[in-house]
């Protein structure tokens, strides 16, 4: 098995999903009381929206790549940021490793294009809906049109990820809120959902949307999982 290297904290309770996710799928492939192999390091989050709150992402990198270079030296053989947002320094993070880095984006990008869907509504922070770096690649990787919602509810989608999910709250008001930007977005031709922050499956499930829905916490763990596992039964050529 290998062993699977994770940046997390931004936010930790997203990051608890990921920890969770990633031992459930190892114990249901493996059985008995197999659990994944995970060296983590989990930042102060505060600190990194002060970063993105003043522009400040060449600093941002500079603390991801350290990580990255730690959990290398810890015997990673992968790397995942548990952070949609901070996927915007992805290619920074991997330039700093020699183990690959596994990319949110691709990896909901690939499930999507497996799926027939071509014009996804991302849903995520204001930095991932409004900076170019999510849909460019998704365009520009894998020709998907990846639309986005109006100003307003750009605001109230980040506002909700930052002032009740990243805390550990779940309204039932902001649960309709996002429904009714879905709605919005599929009036707009969305013929799909990307839960494109990994904190917004604490608060709606893909299933409880009239649209295909990708929740990319759930994707992204399942995806490391693969990679952990994929030489044999636990990830080792040697394995009975």
């Amino acid at each position: 098995m290998k062993t699977i290297g994770l940046i997390g904290g931004m936010s930790w309770e997203s990051t608890a999903v990921y920890y969770r996710r990633l031992n459930e799928q190892v114990r249901k492939l493996c059985g008995g009381l197999h659990s994944a192999e995970i060296v983590m390091r989990s930042v102060d989050f505060e600190s990194i929206v002060a970063m993105q709150t003043s522009d400040d992402w060449d600093g941002a990198a500079g603390v991801l790549q350290k990580i990255a270079r730690e959990l290398e030296a810890a015997g990673a053989d992968c790397v995942l940021i548990c952070t949609n947002t901070m996927h915007k320094l992805a290619d920074a993070v991997q330039a700093a490793i020699r183990i690959p880095l596994l990319n949110i984006i691709d990896i909901c990008a690939h499930e999507m294009k497996a799926a027939g869907v071509r014009r996804p509504l991302l849903l995520a922070t204001r930095y991932t809906m409004e900076h170019d770096f999510y849909r460019k690649r998704m365009s520009g990787r894998h020709g998907l049109e990846t639309i986005v919602p109006e100003a307003d509810d750009r605001a109230a989608v980040h506002d909700i990820i930052f002032s009740e999910l990243c805390c550990g709250i779940t309204r039932e008001s902001s649960r309709q809120r996002y429904t009714d930007v879905i709605g919005r977005g599929r009036s707009a031709g969305a013929d799909s959902v990307i839960l494109g922050c990994t904190e917004i499956g604490l608060l709606i499930q893909p299933e409880k949307i009239d649209l295909p829905a990708f929740d990319s916490t759930l994707l992204h763990a399942d995806a490391a999982v693969d990679f952990a596992l994929g030489d044999g039964p636990l990830g080792r050529a040697d394995a009975a």
